[in-house]
């Protein structure tokens, strides 16, 4: 397949694509976002994605002018365009920005939105961040208080995450697990995080993105029997953790195989992943054969 860039309707290869420079979401980072894959051909709980997508516009008071049936139709003139076909999964990613205004921070009630939809292959992972699993460190960058930016937001300014991953990566590591002011676990860099503690698998229940992989995962699990549980985990509960992975729609299931704390101590988890972490993969595959199965008409290729 070739990327390809659909700004307002204007479908590029992906070197071609531009932006006015006047564009809020260049300027300001004043946008919200979504990602998801395709499996088989189908995008993956792409309505969750869209009720996910306008939640995040409407935690920042934007009115999105374009229709979710729009946004879908463009989507699909895009995949076209990318000549993509079912037997490869793809990433797509849409973002609405508040659209071209003055060098201010107000945003005028009389903005019209504007769209910008990727179409690209799935984003490249190293094959041991599978087979072995991730190296994690906790930085000291914490995550913005919920009542400053509330992480249910998908938007596009991600300075605090870039922070966190940058320091992560300055010490050695993969990725980050992003602690709050009060010494609270609330998620990875751009994905959620579980533990196995004590026998029980168990996510943050605060200060993250409201995942939909990690939505999804809890009700495959909760069909195959298996409990999972979200919770307020401090920091100090990770010595007693077992296993780790992280979740997202790009990453499925990712194991992860140490964590570094930020007093420098690092914790060792199962290499390729645990008991309970390979369990879940295999369940949520399943659960993505049975979700593609029952959701082939709306296959985008």
């Amino acid at each position: 397949m070739n990327p390809m860039i659909n700004v307002d309707g204007l479908i590029t290869p992906m070197a071609d694509a531009v932006i006015p420079v006047m564009d809020r979401g260049f300027l300001y980072g004043d946008s919200v976002y979504e990602v998801f894959r395709t499996y088989k051909g189908v995008p993956v709980f792409m309505d969750d994605h869209f009720v996910r997508l306008e939640n995040s516009a409407a935690l920042i008071s934007m009115t999105i002018s374009q229709s979710r049936e729009e946004l879908i139709q463009e989507i699909r003139r895009t995949v076209k365009a990318s000549g993509a076909n079912s037997k490869e999964d793809i990433y797509v990613r849409y973002q609405i920005t508040r659209g071209i205004g003055p060098v201010d921070l107000y945003p005028d009630p009389g903005l019209e939105t504007r769209y910008v939809i990727i179409v690209s292959t799935l984003p490249s992972r190293k094959p041991e961040y599978y087979s072995r699993g991730m190296d994690m460190a906790v930085p000291s960058v914490r995550r913005n208080p919920e009542n400053a930016l509330d992480p249910n937001i998908k938007g596009g300014n991600y300075l605090n995450n870039i922070l966190a991953i940058t320091q992560a990566r300055q010490l050695g590591a993969d990725d980050c697990i992003i602690l709050n002011r009060e010494g609270f676990v609330t998620e990875a860099a751009n994905s959620n995080v579980w533990f196995v503690i004590n026998g029980q698998l168990t996510t943050p229940a605060t200060g993250n993105l409201k995942g939909l992989t990690k939505k999804h995962i809890h009700r495959a699990l909760k069909a195959a029997g298996i409990s999972s549980q979200e919770t307020d985990i401090h920091v100090n509960e990770l010595y007693d953790a077992t296993e780790c992975f992280v979740t997202s729609a790009t990453r499925d299931v990712m194991p992860c195989v140490s964590l570094r704390l930020e007093g420098g101590e690092v914790l060792q988890f199962p290499e390729g992943g645990g008991e309970i972490t390979r369990q879940v993969q295999a369940v949520f595959l399943a659960y993505l054969d049975t979700y593609a199965a029952a959701h082939a008409t709306d296959a985008l290729v």
